[in-house]
């Protein structure tokens, strides 16, 4: 039986959390969407950075605050994020329960000349 007090993190909400935690300042949907998709290489929509966003919110992972409206963004405010203390615990549990997946994996096929 699963354990209700572990924090469990889908592999978008994995990406997402640590790219909050790795921008640390000034943290937004666009500059979320655009990291990710330099440092995964995955085409992203901001969509589902809000949605995955906003998920992230109500488990208490990451925390958000309106900014001033900036010129930039067309007069809007923009939404800043912060990774809250269960989102650091819930990466350090995803890293770990990934850790012992993987501890156990041997003679994985040969990829055919694509990248490991």
């Amino acid at each position: 039986m699963a354990n209700q007090d572990r924090f469990y993190l889908g592999e978008f909400e994995e990406i997402l959390l640590l790219a909050v935690f790795r921008l640390k300042d000034n943290v937004y949907g666009d500059s979320l969407r655009r990291f990710i998709e330099e440092e995964t290489g995955r085409s992203t929509s901001i969509g589902s950075v809000y949605t995955t966003l906003e998920r992230l919110e109500q488990k208490g992972y990451i925390s958000s605050w309106q900014g001033e409206a900036t010129p930039e963004h067309g007069g809007r405010a923009k939404r800043y994020f912060k990774i809250e203390s269960p989102g650091v615990r819930a990466l350090h549990e995803t890293r770990t329960i990934r850790a012992k997946m993987w501890a156990g994996v041997t003679g994985l096929p040969d990829l055919g000349g694509l990248p490991a």
